[in-house]
């Protein structure tokens, strides 16, 4: 093909989609950005190189190491690509992006969750509490809107976010209702 034998040919093209590969994961935020690339999710340039990538590796090794016939070496190479590309785009690309998009929150998404106190809120100051997430932790500075000490290591239910800290209430989960006397 070429004039070049098969083999070389998948040499070839292994190194330069390698090559490409790594330059894109390199700077795939800035390609992203100026080239703007679709969303189709089997058409994404990662997705692309790695199956060329995969392709020629297993390409080259079959006509090294096989007797095969030139079309069995390709048929198997491209269902190797696609195989290995589907794994790729389901249990690694696909949760990445849904764990990118996650880490999203406003100060509102924060009122009314349940959170930890880590440091003590004293009768009228600022201590700091830890929110959990399924994504990370999140810790606020927080103050008692019931202006009482908080000790360290209970629950606290946030009532109000305000210019970034909290102010949080005792919780109880037995008790539906709170005493607010906030001004």
């Amino acid at each position: 093909m070429f004039g070049y034998p098969l083999e070389t040919i998948y040499l070839f093209m292994l190194i330069v989609s390698g090559s490409v590969t790594l330059i894109y994961i390199v700077l795939s935020d800035v390609l992203d950005g100026i080239f703007d690339f679709p969303d189709f999710t089997f058409l994404s340039p990662q997705l692309i190189l790695s199956f060329l990538t995969v392709f020629s590796a297993s390409g080259f090794l079959f006509r090294k190491y096989t007797e095969f016939s030139d079309v069995l070496i390709s048929l198997t190479s491209v269902g190797i690509g696609l195989i290995i590309v589907i794994i790729l785009h389901f249990f690694v690309f696909i949760p990445l992006k849904s764990a990118e998009t996650s880490l999203n929150y406003s100060e509102a998404d924060l009122e009314g969750r349940i959170a930890k106190v880590i440091v003590t809120l004293p009768k009228d100051g600022f201590g700091e509490i830890l929110i959990q997430s399924k994504s990370g932790a999140i810790s606020k500075p927080a103050q008692s809107i019931q202006n009482e000490e908080i000790p360290s290591g209970k629950e606290v239910v946030i009532v109000e976010m305000t210019k970034g800290f909290a102010k949080v209430a005792k919780y109880n989960p037995y008790d539906f209702e709170f005493d607010y006397k906030g001004e």
